[in-house]
């Protein structure tokens, strides 16, 4: 199953480079990543702690996402992508231009990434079980192509440190819902070969809202 998946991304991967997307905005965020100093991070990433907490448990999780335990790579992509006008956010835009240099991206996003992961809570609703199913299995529309383990892997902890296919679990159900509907709408447009639209787009908004009450229980 492992080896499914790890094909899959790297198919998706091409279909961005087949796309026109750049290897910086692409893949290169996550390797610049790698050599970040968690230490020096905490320090540099004060002015993130009024939203994302020092623990990097949100103090809003509904607006502003948990960063704790993401992977480097996805998070220094993300606000590379906020510096490069292909994510836009009035306040993270604003945020991300406060970051200077890549080496000091780079420490920030090791230091989130040093975190303890949240756990969320199971609402044990029927939503959550159907949304469990679809993760695994994907829906009626678009089949196996939608199910969200193949790039996001089981139970929403991603198949190690990249920065395509973040860390999904345990964040709120409002936010995952945002996110899922921008992409659907095309107001979020920073994923690879536009998968994450496609897939959206493939969905009901009660499919959407399953999805993200089952992955903010985990």
């Amino acid at each position: 199953m492992i080896k499914t998946m790890s094909v899959y991304a790297a198919l998706v991967i091409m279909m961005a480079f087949a796309g026109g997307a750049s290897a910086e905005t692409t893949i290169a965020g996550g390797m610049t990543a790698e050599g970040g100093d968690a230490k020096a991070g905490k320090e540099k990433a004060e002015a993130c702690f009024g939203c994302h907490g020092e623990d990097g448990v949100s103090i809003d999780p509904e607006t502003f996402p948990h960063l704790a335990g993401q992977f480097a790579g996805y998070t220094f992509k993300q606000v590379l992508d906020y510096q490069l006008g292909n994510r836009e956010d009035d306040t993270m835009g604003a945020m991300a231009g406060m970051v200077e240099t890549r080496e000091d991206l780079s420490d920030i996003s090791a230091y989130f990434a040093s975190l303890k992961p949240v756990k969320g809570e199971p609402s044990g609703s029927k939503a959550a079980k159907a949304g469990a199913d679809i993760y695994q299995n994907g829906n009626k529309k678009l089949g196996n192509y939608a199910a969200c383990v193949r790039c996001h892997g089981e139970k929403g902890r991603g198949q190690g440190n990249n920065a395509l296919f973040p860390i999904i679990s345990g964040q709120s159900k409002a936010y995952t819902i945002k996110q899922m509907q921008d992409f659907k709408a095309g107001t979020r447009a920073n994923d690879p070969a536009s998968m994450m639209a496609m897939v959206a787009k493939g969905m009901t908004d009660k499919e959407i809202e399953a999805i993200a009450d089952y992955l903010s229980g985990l």
